[in-house]
């Protein structure tokens, strides 16, 4: 089913990037994408998302385009309806939000309803482009509030929020029933994460406080004391790895500086791959020319924290 997204504009390309775990993306602009899903519902585990639409047909945003795709489309709710036009920043001068949401309404042969629609239809004008969809749900966001850092049993400062923890495990594109391993697991985000989505999650420290927190704060995720640099797993043995490099002397490395650790930890990721599959890297610098074979580089991203931190998102594959 072909499927439009409204998508959240905290970052440039995770939004976008994500999506690959629920379907192929056909078309994308600023907040908003298509993508073809074989399951409309797996789009309810994406955490950069807003909304979820039944893809109906795009034009050029001006009025007279977008009036021509109603009535080519010629819909016909049976139930009460509402109408939301909505503009991604940047996008091309045209009629406003409420004039296009009255021009679009009076074109939908059935009954308005601004109280209790039934049928919601948005519109999304992004660059150059008007898209148009039928609303199937939105993500639940509050869920990710409710996983608050904070609220967790136990809490160590410059943890990842649940939203971005949630699409780096997207990044990694994980199944049900699949495995997860962190060797840098931390107070465990990413673990409860891979949990929620019905995996099997496991992972480690080095840092012996951060395992016994990490038991507080996770119900089935098997952890361990380890050594990232030497793990004790069984080659090509789990389906996908996420993980968050230590940033430095904050940081329980076991008296390695982090140029030995990091190429040390990503030989073993390599090793513990299975082929085909993807390990998602979280790190305050850029490790690309640590990456070492059968890792190939599949997308890089960049998010500035704040003044002091800027944090890149590598995902990588092992190759066959």
């Amino acid at each position: 089913m072909r499927l439009l997204f409204e998508l959240s504009g905290e970052h440039p390309t995770l939004p976008v990037a994500e999506l690959e775990c629920v379907g192929t993306v056909r078309e994308h602009r600023p907040q908003v994408a298509v993508a073809d899903c074989p399951d409309p519902e797996t789009a309810r585990r994406l955490a950069l998302t807003h909304a979820v639409m039944e893809y109906l047909g795009s034009c050029n945003p001006a009025p007279g385009a977008i009036a021509s795709l109603l009535r080519d489309l010629a819909l016909t709710p049976e139930a009460p309806f509402s109408v939301r036009v909505k503009k991604a920043e940047g996008s091309a001068p045209t009629a406003s939000p409420p004039e296009l949401e009255r021009l679009i309404g009076s074109l939908i042969a059935g009954k308005v309803s601004l109280a209790a629609p039934v049928v919601e239809y948005r519109a999304l004008i992004s660059a150059n482009r008007c898209y148009l969809g039928r609303l199937l749900f939105r993500i639940d966001r509050a869920s990710y509030t409710s996983r608050d850092p904070l609220r967790r049993p136990f809490f160590h400062p410059g943890v990842m929020l649940p939203r971005f923890a949630r699409a780096v495990v997207n990044l990694t594109l994980l199944a049900p029933g699949e495995s997860l391993f962190d060797p840098f697991c931390g107070t465990g985000g990413f673990l409860l994460e891979a949990e929620l989505l019905g995996a099997r999650a496991a992972g480690g420290d080095a840092d012996p406080a951060m395992v016994a927190g990490s038991r507080l704060n996770l119900r089935k995720a098997g952890l361990m004391r380890l050594d990232a640099g030497a793990l004790p797993l069984c080659t090509a043995s789990v389906d996908t790895v996420a993980t968050d490099l230590p940033y430095g002397q904050s940081s329980w490395i076991r008296g390695r500086d982090l140029d030995r650790l990091t190429p040390l930890a990503l030989r073993e990721i390599a090793r513990i791959l299975r082929p085909g599959r993807r390990a998602a890297i979280v790190t305050h610098r850029d490790i690309r020319p640590f990456v070492p074979e059968p890792l190939t580089i599949l997308q890089h991203h960049e998010q500035r924290v704040h003044r002091s931190l800027t944090r890149r998102y590598l995902v990588l594959e092992r190759r066959e």
